[in-house]
């Protein structure tokens, strides 16, 4: 199994952060997003994912998987222990809920490709665009700390006292906002189950500065 990453996409650290919780062996095949124009853009990768986007994920039999979602589910029908969901399908929903708040919501308008437009094609100087990413990503954590405080389903990680999907996919998230000074004490629960999250050696080994591409 080979993972097409790039040690700071949110995406990737998704799936590096799935793969090490499941204790499935990968290599690594570096994209670089910002060096030469992007590796993502050439016509060997593009050949590979033609959404130009990372991660990918070759498997043993040569099929490319895309969107990380997509991955992580395939992970867990393939390798269903330990498990990133519930056994009760409610509680499915639930983490699904939340995941996708994230990876659907807050993610996607704030990517690289995104902020890259702003200050390019819309002339938006670095102020303006951070500005942009602030936004979205606190309309986006008011809405999830809510969801997480108000529930009883909530424990020490997002669903329960184990890791799942949302963790896997929170945890970038919060990485990211912390990068553009996203002020974390307005969101104790998110802060919180971020920091049991980084107490566990899967979720160390999978974040951006440990990987054998981190500039």
């Amino acid at each position: 199994m080979k993972l097409y990453t790039y040690w700071r996409s949110s995406a990737a650290y998704r799936v590096r952060i799935a793969l090490n919780l499941k204790g499935i062996a990968y290599e690594e095949a570096f994209v670089h997003l910002v060096r030469d124009g992007g590796d993502h853009l050439k016509a060997a990768y593009a050949a590979l994912n033609p959404q130009k986007l990372v991660p990918s994920l070759e498997l043993e039999d040569g099929t490319v998987l895309t969107q990380s979602l997509a991955m992580i589910d395939y992970l867990e029908e393939t390798h269903p222990t330990p498990a990133l969901l519930p056994d009760q399908a409610v509680g499915r929903a639930r983490v699904r809920g939340l995941a996708q708040q994230i990876a659907c919501d807050i993610h996607p308008v704030n990517n690289l490709r995104i902020l890259k437009y702003l200050t390019g094609e819309m002339g938006l100087s670095d102020a303006d665009k951070t500005t942009w990413y602030r936004h979205w990503v606190e309309v986006g954590f008011e809405a999830l700390e809510n969801s997480l405080a108000n529930s009883t389903e909530t424990g020490r990680f997002c669903h329960g006292d184990q890791p799942g999907l949302a963790d896997c996919c929170l945890v970038p998230q919060v990485y990211n906002a912390r990068r553009f000074d996203v002020d974390m004490a307005r969101y104790p629960v998110l802060a919180g189950i971020d920091a049991a999250c980084l107490e566990l050696e899967a979720f160390r080994q999978a974040s951006p500065e440990e990987q054998g591409d981190a500039a």
